[in-house]
């Protein structure tokens, strides 16, 4: 027997279990204790933290929920999103929805281990507010407010300097106050949105197509795996404060996104 054959004999057999995709660490979780004001936004490092977005407090726990690190921010700290080992969040110093501009719209930059505050850039494109931010590969996508009487949503595109690229007009219909979370999974972008009932929009990665479902996603979506989510589930009492959940998500076809079990 040759040496190759030989070689080839003592290869140890790959299973199709270990070519499936790796299992998240992320599952149904509960955030830390209470706040003043409620959740805007969350996202993952991917590996073993989750960050949440509590309105004027950023929050840094393990996947299972224990508090690691906050810090405080400025009203109005919205929704967020990671990537390289930095926090970016979507930030409005002035007005929200208001017809007359009003907004001072920023992105803040903090570093995801310690929290700190490393850079601001300013995002004066979203004039009705910057609520919520994602990204995909060189482009951040900002989001947020929306006046009355509008029937279409925008969201502005920056590149990694958060130079002004273009603004995208999302064909979805009026949704309460615009769109407040923002995610990019599975070659589509997700935009959750208040609303009695709330809404969810997924629209292609051009953004030149939109679905419109009945999903609650508004205060919190992120992915975790193909075709799943963690979606936010919040409540505020006078006594006790605001405190959220996420619960895991599966895409569907006909409802956008359903809670599992």
């Amino acid at each position: 027997m040759n040496v190759s054959r030989r070689l080839f004999l003592a290869a140890p057999l790959v299973s199709s279990a270990s070519l499936a995709q790796p299992r998240s660490p992320f599952t149904n979780v509960r955030a830390p204790g209470s706040y003043p004001r409620h959740l805007q936004g969350v996202c993952t490092n991917e590996r073993d933290a989750i960050y949440w977005s509590f309105t004027d407090v950023l929050v840094k726990t393990d996947a299972k929920g224990n508090l690691l690190k906050q810090t405080p921010g400025p009203n109005h700290l919205g929704d967020l999103c990671y990537d390289g080992g930095k926090i970016y969040v979507a930030v409005n110093l002035g007005l929200f929805n208001d017809a007359e501009k009003r907004a001072d719209s920023w992105v803040y930059v903090y570093d995801a281990n310690d929290l700190s505050l490393l850079s601001k850039h300013k995002t004066p494109e979203a004039v009705y507010g910057a609520g919520g931010i994602a990204v995909h590969g060189n482009r951040f996508m900002v989001v947020g407010g929306l006046p009355k009487g509008f029937d279409e949503n925008y969201v502005f595109e920056y590149n990694r300097e958060f130079q002004f690229v273009r603004k995208h007009v999302l064909r979805s219909g009026y949704t309460l106050l615009g769109i407040q979370t923002a995610a990019f999974s599975d070659g589509q972008w997700w935009f959750g949105c208040y609303g009695k009932p709330a809404i969810l929009l997924k629209a292609n990665e051009r953004l030149s197509s939109v679905q419109r479902f009945e999903f609650d996603c508004s205060i919190g979506i992120v992915p975790i795996a193909r075709r799943t989510f963690l979606v936010a589930r919040g409540s505020c009492a006078k006594e006790t404060g605001c405190g959220a959940e996420l619960v895991v998500a599966a895409a569907d076809p006909s409802k956008g996104l359903a809670v599992r079990g």
